[in-house]
């Protein structure tokens, strides 16, 4: 059930971050790049700064937005 949770995090992630940052990644490339943005934020901030589902979902549009920010940079 917590993996269910995690994707579901992440899919909502990866499509705030994707409506922030203008990307026109696909839903299952987004549900990635929740993932990777949710990871990367919790190893550079650490898990004991937001707490939560909220915080997951902050969190991880955070790391997002920081992934497709990174992934439009190697694109150019």
């Amino acid at each position: 059930m917590g993996l269910i949770i995690s994707l579901i995090i992440a899919a909502v992630c990866g499509w705030l971050a994707g409506i922030i940052m203008k990307s026109s990644f696909p839903w299952y490339i987004n549900i990635v790049i929740g993932l990777v943005g949710g990871a990367l934020f919790s190893w550079i901030a650490g898990s004991f700064i937001l707490s939560g589902i909220v915080g997951n979902i902050i969190g991880g549009v955070i790391g997002s937005c920081l992934v497709i920010f990174i992934i439009k940079l190697i694109k150019k």
